[in-house]
C-alpha cells in the first residue's frame, strides 16, 4: 500500500503513543510505501528527514505539489517535476502581475514553482483572479489568510495522483491523510481517505458524503490508525504486532555505554579470562563508583565473539564483591566489525573531522552501514538492559546513533551523552556526509555534556542548520570558565534547546582528575627512587617535557620546529636544556599514522645532529608508552610542561602535570596550547598558538625564564582548579543535570507496555 499524508497537523500530530506506534509500524512494514504531502517548502521538510524518529518517506510532494523528489536522495522524480516546471511562468513574473493589490504580505518561507502570500478574504478579488489566470496559473487561498499561486491546475491530489500512475500503482491500494481544506484535492481521485480527528470543519463538509472517506476520531496518528483498521490495511496483526524483546523493560536503573569494558579481557592458554585493569584512567573507576551502593546496573561495550572461544557470553559479572548488582552487558562483534568500526572508520572519518582536519578524513559508505549495525546493536543491549524509566549515559562519538536507535525502541528511557572528544564548527562538522543523521540521532538524548563551553555552542551551531531550534536557556561562563582569555573561550554558553516539543539540556562537565592515582603514584618507593635518579641525571639541565599520543592532532612536529627555532634564538640555552619527548604508539593495526612516525624522527634526529655536544642530547625521543608511575616521576622533575596540541577535546596530561607539581609543592610552568579545552578552564597555564611557530618558541623560552615566585603563583592557581573539579566531581555534576532532565520528564512519560507497536 502507498500511505500519502499531510504532515502538520496530521502525521506530525496526534498522541505520542499513536505516533509512535503507526511509526514503528511503517518501519516494520517495507511494503508501506510512504509519501509526505504538504504545504511545505523542501528546505523545511528536511529537518524532519534527520529525526531518526520519523519514518523516512519513499517520496515527497511539498510546495502544495509543485515539488515532487525522491524521499532518499531529494532528487527529482521525472519527466513528473519536469511537466510542473514547464507550467510555471517564474516566481518575478507573479510578483510582478500582483504587485499593485495591497493586503498582500510575501510568505518568507522557502518555496519553490509557487509564490505564498498572507492577506485577507477580501484581497482575493475578480481583477487578482484575472492577473492570475492570464499567467496560466491557479489562486488557492485556505484557512482564511494562506494565498498560493500555483501551476494551472496543479495541487497535492493532481501531484500524488501522476505519482500514483507513474509508480504503477492501483488506487486502491493508496490511503490519504489531512486535516484542512488544503488537502481537499488528495480525496478527488478515487483514493481511499481519512480525516484525522479535530479536521477543519470545511474539509468535513466537503467529504461528509464520499464513501471512501473515513471521518477518523482519534488526532494525527491516532486516526490513520483507525483508517488502517478501518480499510482493513495490513489486517489486526499487522496494527496490534508483537512487542519486540528489547522494548520490554529490564532491571538496571542506570546503564552506561562505553565502548570498553570495564576490566580487560586476554586470553591465556585459549582461554579468556577477566582481570582488572593494571592502569585503569579514571574515568572507569569514577563510572564504577555509581553502583557501589549496590545500584542495579548495566555496563554495556563490545566484545570479540570468538567460536574458537566456546559460546558467547552476554552478562558476566564485574566485580561481585564491590559492585553487587553490576553485570557487564557485552555486545558480540567480530574481529571484522572492530577493525572497521573502531579502528578504521572512526579514526579515519570522525576523528580527523572532529579536530578539524577534514582533508585527511576518509568517508566510505560501506564503513558507515557497519557503524550503524554496531551502533543498533548497542542500543538493543540496552534496551534490553534498561529498567523503566532509567537513565542511560553514552560515551563519545563512536556510540554517536545510538540515541536514535534507542530513543525508537525505549522512549521511556532517560538519554544522556558526554562527548568526550572535541566538537567542532559547523563548517567543519558540515563536512561529514551524514551530519544530518547524527545530529539528529544526538537530538533524541535528554542531556548533552561537552568539556567547555565552546564546544556546546558549537553544537547548537552545528544543529541549528539541521533543524529549527530555539534556544531557551543561557548561563554566563564566567567565572568556571575563561571568556575571551583563549580561542577557546566564550563568555555566554546555550544550556537548554527545544527542538520540537522536546527540551534538550547541554552542559559544559571538563573531565576531572583522579588525584588518589597521582598521591598513590608519589608514595610508590620505586616512583621515589625513580625520582632521585632523575634528579641526577638532570641535575644541571632544564627539563622541558612532552607527553602525548602519536597523532597529527597533537602538533608534535610543530613543537618539534618551534624548539629548533628557540635553541636558534637563544645560544645561550645550548647544554642548559632538553626536550624530553614521551610519544605513545597508537593502536595496535593503526597505520595511518606511520608517516607521521617518520617525518618525527627526521626531525628528532635532524635538530640532534645540529645542537648535539659531548654530553648533552637536545631532544631525547621516547616512542612507546611508559607505566603512569614513570610518567609521575617525569612530572615532577620537569620545568617546563609542553603541551602543545592543534586542537584537543580537553587534555588530561596538563592536569596530571599540574597535580603532581601542586602535591610536591613544586615551581613548575605549564605551556599548553590555547586550542586544547583545558586551556578555557586552567587558569595560571602560560597559553601558547600552536600554529604560530614564534609564539611556541616564545612562549617556551618565557617558562624557562620565569622567576619561581611567578611559577609558584600561577601554579597555585592551577592546582586549585584541579583539586577542586576532580573526576568525582565530573561525575556527580553530570548525574545531577541527568537527574534533573529525568525528574522533568516522569510526569509526562509515555508508559512503556502502552507504546510499543
Amino acid at each position: 500500500m502507498l500511505l500519502a499524508t499531510d504532515l502538520d497537523g496530521t502525521f506530525l500530530a496526534g498522541d505520542p503513543e499513536n505516533r509512535l506506534k503507526l511509526y514503528q509500524l511503517i518501519s516494520a512494514h517495507p511494503e508501506i510505501d510512504l509519501v509526505f504531502v504538504t504545504g511545505r517548502g523542501l528546505e523545511s521538510v528536511l529537518p524532519l528527514l534527520s529525526d531518526p524518529t520519523i519514518p523516512e518517506p519513499d517520496y515527497i510532494i511539498c510546495d502544495v505539489g509543485c515539488t515532487v523528489v525522491h524521499g532518499d536522495s531529494q532528487q527529482a522524480i521525472q519527466p513528473l517535476q519536469g511537466e510542473i516546471d514547464d507550467l510555471w511562468p517564474g516566481e518575478h513574473m507573479v510578483e510582478s502581475a500582483l504587485a499593485s493589490f495591497e493586503g498582500l504580505q510575501r510568505q518568507e518561507v522557502p518555496q519553490e514553482r509557487r509564490v505564498s502570500y498572507f492577506c485577507h478574504s477580501d484581497v482575493v478579488c475578480e481583477n487578482m483572479r484575472a492577473q492570475v489566470e492570464a499567467l496560466s496559473c491557479d489562486i488557492l487561498f485556505s484557512a482564511g489568510k494562506y494565498l498560493d499561486i500555483l501551476p494551472k491546475d496543479v495541487n497535492k491530489g493532481r501531484t500524488l495522483s501522476r505519482l500514483v500512475e507513474h509508480l504503477g500503482l492501483e488506487p486502491e491500494a493508496v490511503l490519504v491523510a489531512g486535516d484542512t481544506l488544503n488537502d481537499l484535492s488528495m480525496y478527488q481521485h478515487e483514493f481511499k481517505g481519512v480525516c484525522v480527528g479535530e479536521s477543519e470543519a470545511a474539509l468535513l463538509e466537503a467529504t461528509e458524503h464520499q464513501a471512501r472517506v473515513f471521518h477518523a476520531g482519534a488526532t494525527g496518528c491516532g486516526g490513520i490508525l483507525e483508517a488502517f483498521e478501518h480499510f482493513g490495511y495490513l489486517g489486526h496483526a499487522g496494527i496490534d504486532a508483537e512487542i519486540p524483546e528489547y522494548m520490554n523493560s529490564g532491571k538496571s536503573d542506570l546503564v552506561i555505554v562505553y565502548h570498553r569494558l570495564p576490566y580487560e579481557e586476554v586470553i591465556e592458554n585459549g582461554e579468556l579470562i577477566r582481570r582488572r585493569p593494571k592502569s585503569p584512567n579514571g574515568i572507569i573507576p569514577t563510572l564504577l563508583s555509581f553502583f557501589a551502593d549496590g545500584k542495579a546496573g548495566a555496563w554495556v561495550a563490545w566484545s570479540i565473539d570468538d567460536p574458537d572461544l566456546g559460546p558467547f557470553q552476554t552478562h558476566t559479572e564485574v566485580d561481585s564483591g564491590r559492585y553487587e548488582k553490576l553485570v557487564a552487558a557485552r555486545v558480540p562483534l567480530s574481529k571484522e566489525d572492530v577493525e572497521i568500526f573502531y579502528k578504521r572508520f572512526s579514526k579515519e572519518a570522525f576523528w580527523p573531522t572532529l579536530h578539524t582536519f577534514w582533508e585527511r578524513a576518509t568517508f566510505r559508505d560501506d564503513h558507515w552501514q557497519v557503524f550503524l549495525k554496531v551502533n543498533k546493536m548497542f542500543a538493543e543491549r540496552t534496551a534490553a538492559e534498561a529498567a523503566e524509566n532509567a537513565v542511560v549515559w553514552i560515551h563519545d562519538y563512536n556510540l554517536w546513533m545510538v540515541p536514535a536507535f534507542l530513543r525508537e525502541m525505549r522512549p521511556d528511557l532517560t538519554i544522556a551523552f558526554f562527548h568526550h572528544t572535541y566538537f567542532p564548527s559547523a563548517d567543519v562538522f558540515n563536512v561529514l556526509p551524514w551530519r544530518r543523521e547524527i545530529i539528529g540521532s544526538l537530538l533524541q538524548c535528554d542531556h548533552i555534556g561537552f568539556h567547555i563551553p565552546r564546544q556546546a555552542e558549537n553544537f547548537v551551531d552545528v544543529a541549528r542548520g539541521v533543524t529549527p531550534l530555539e534556544v531557551t536557556q543561557k548561563m554566563g561562563c564566567a567565572p568556571r570558565f575563561l571568556t575571551y582569555g583563549c580561542a577557546v573561550g566564550l563568555d555566554e554558553m546555550t544550556t537548554e534547546i527545544r527542538v520540537n516539543d522536546r527540551r534538550i539540556g547541554l552542559g559544559a562537565h571538563p573531565v576531572g582528575l583522579d588525584l588518589n592515582r597521582v598521591r598513590n603514584a608519589l608514595s610508590d618507593q620505586s616512583v621515589v627512587a625513580r625520582m632521585e635518579t632523575l634528579r641526577e641525571e638532570f641535575m644541571d639541565i632544564r627539563l622541558i617535557l612532552s607527553v602525548e599520543r602519536l597523532d597529527f592532532t597533537k602538533g608534535i612536529i610543530e613543537k618539534l620546529h618551534a624548539y629548533e627555532r628557540m635553541l636558534n634564538e637563544h645560544p645561550e640555552l645550548a647544554t642548559k636544556v632538553t626536550l624530553l619527548m614521551v610519544c605513545v604508539p597508537a593502536a595496535a593495526g593503526m597505520t595511518i599514522y606511520e608517516e607521521l612516525l617518520s617525518q618525527i624522527e627526521q626531525t628528532v634526529g635532524r635538530i640532534n645532529g645540529q645542537f648535539a655536544q659531548v654530553g648533552w642530547t637536545p631532544v631525547q625521543f621516547f616512542f612507546r608508552a611508559l607505566p603512569f608511575e614513570d610518567l609521575v616521576a617525569y612530572y615532577t622533575m620537569a620545568d617546563v610542561m609542553w603541551i602543545t596540541p592543534l586542537r584537543d577535546g580537553l587534555n588530561l596530561v596538563a592536569k596530571e602535570y599540574i597535580a603532581t607539581q601542586g602535591l610536591t609543592k613544586g615551581s613548575g610552568v605549564l605551556v599548553l596550547s590555547e586550542f586544547a579545552g583545558a586551556a578555557a578552564e586552567l587558569r595560571g597555564a602560560i597559553l601558547a598558538n600552536p600554529h604560530h611557530p614564534q609564539d611556541l618558541a616564545d612562549t617556551c623560552y618565557y617558562a624557562l625564564a620565569m622567576s619561581r615566585s611567578e611559577a609558584r603563583n600561577r601554579l597555585s592557581e592551577a592546582f586549585e582548579i584541579v583539586s577542586r573539579y576532580d573526576i568525582e566531581y565530573w561525575g556527580r555534576e553530570f548525574i545531577h543535570a541527568v537527574e534533573q532532565r529525568r525528574e522533568g520528564k516522569l510526569k509526562k512519560i509515555v508508559p512503556l507496555g502502552q507504546s510499543a507497536a
